[in-house]
């Protein structure tokens, strides 16, 4: 069976001995607490994967605990203990996460079934891959991975959107996915068998961006020895795909707007209108509402765009999505470096539940990407992740929690501000200090304080 490890949050020292001593004895990893607040630090610390609370505890009561618990890593299973059961209570436990809701005093007959169904429930959700890409498969989106309630709805709307032709304006953070989220609307859709082209705006030279969209005739310019035809034109029947729409251009946003309003377009330098029949689908890590109010983006291209709006949530928001990730990214990287049988180790998954992804998916993939690939052995382990990971991982985990002190607050923020910035400047240490406002003494100091190597 594998080592379980699993937590004891109890004031009642007698009640928690107990416990202790039984699963101790049942060869469980065993840690005890005697508050929310300590609890919560030792989940924090440690690849905790059950934990047993008591409900009415001074400071925090159970479903507090619960609640943080679960913004840390969902994937623990929460089961709430208390001498003061009630249906209400039970039935609040269970919508916050709760696995289950036992009574005192313990039955440790009962505990023992419940903790065999919780480990059974853990074990079948890592064999239920199949079951997972037939959901995908319902949804009619092949190719996210997640399984994460704060996903749902926005699956939900790509999925309907899908068969239309409707604009659909794709919303969320750099590492999210923006691009994966609309192939797989194209490829759900209709127009699956015709091209799918992508466009990064920011990428494309400002001379020459609307010559790469819209196209130029021979002699259009110094250097347009023939037609081209541009991107628009390429993606004819199927999807074009404007990523980072909220830097295009005051000249660009007008003639886009034209195409989608006419469904034609005009070459650079030429003066016939070309029927066009393209889906546009487009999408930004930018606030495009602010930029109307600021002048440099079109009201009326916003609400072309804006059909359909699909927000896609920060990795942080959906922590569920985690562990599945983790297992794809596993697979596809063991595969392209002849390691098709590696592992991830229970503690390194708990460092990367605890994460706060800053870079999203993308983050996650360049991570396990390259744990794989320093590898020594089959299992990927704590000391193969990334510096971000196993250095500030106590840090990033104590600025989700509320329940610390001020002075933990901004110790944690203090150092992951000045490993960020000696991380920017290559860890010379009289910029990163200018950067911060530090001396370098100062900075040297609060380095040794906070053990951050060079």
């Amino acid at each position: 069976m594998k080592n379980f490890h699993i937590l004891i949050i109890d004031d009642e020292k007698s009640q928690s001995d107990i416990l202790l001593g039984y699963l101790k004895k049942k060869g469980f990893t065993v840690y005890s607490s005697q508050s929310g607040d300590d609890g919560i630090k030792t989940a924090t610390e440690n690849p905790v994967d059950i934990i047993l609370s008591d409900y009415k505890m001074p400071g925090m009561t159970g479903l507090e605990v619960l609640e943080k618990i679960k913004k840390i890593n969902p994937e623990i299973s929460f089961v709430i203990i208390t001498a003061f059961g009630t249906v209400e209570n039970a039935v609040k436990a269970m919508q916050l996460g709760a696995y289950n809701y036992i009574s005192k005093p313990v039955d440790l007959d009962e505990l023992d079934l419940l903790i065999e169904r919780i480990i059974e429930h853990k074990n079948l959700k890592s064999e239920n891959q199949l079951l997972k890409e037939q959901l995908k498969e319902k949804h009619k989106l092949k190719s996210i991975i997640s399984q994460s309630p704060n996903m749902e709805e926005v699956l939900s709307i790509a999925a309907r959107a899908a068969e239309s032709k409707a604009t659909v304006l794709i919303t969320g953070e750099n590492g999210t996915g923006k691009e994966v989220f609309a192939k797989a609307i194209h490829f759900a859709g209709a127009r699956k068998d015709k091209p799918f082209v992508a466009v990064n705006i920011p990428a494309l030279s400002e001379n020459l961006v609307e010559s790469e969209l819209f196209g130029h005739e021979k002699g259009a310019f110094t250097g347009a020895d023939k037609l081209k035809k541009g991107r628009i034109e390429i993606a004819e029947g199927g999807t074009l795909f404007l990523d980072e729409i909220g830097d295009m251009n005051a000249n660009l946003q007008v003639k886009l707007l034209r195409t989608l309003q006419e469904s034609s377009i005009e070459r650079v330098g030429g003066t016939e209108s070309i029927i066009i029949d393209v889906r546009i689908l487009a999408a930004t890590n930018q606030d495009l509402e602010k930029k109307i109010s600021e002048g440099t983006f079109r009201e009326d291209l916003f609400y072309r765009l804006n059909i359909v709006r699909a927000h896609i949530p920060a990795l942080r928001e959906r922590r569920e999505d985690i562990l599945p990730l983790i297992d794809h990214f596993l697979k596809k990287f063991g595969e392209e470096n002849g390691k098709e049988n590696i592992e991830i180790s229970k503690e390194a998954v708990d460092r990367l539940m605890k994460y706060n992804f800053p870079g999203n998916v993308r983050e996650l993939e360049n991570i396990i990407e390259r744990a794989v690939v320093l590898s020594r052995g089959s299992v990927i382990t704590v000391d193969d992740l990334s510096l971000s990971v196993r250095e500030l991982k106590k840090e990033d985990a104590v600025l989700q929690t509320k329940h610390v002190t001020l002075v933990e607050q901004v110790e944690a923020l203090e150092k992951k501000l000045i490993y960020d910035a000696l991380k920017e400047m290559n860890g010379i240490q009289t910029k990163a200090g200018e950067m911060l406002g530090l001396t370098e003494r100062n900075l040297r100091y609060k380095m040794k304080k906070y053990d951050i190597k060079k």
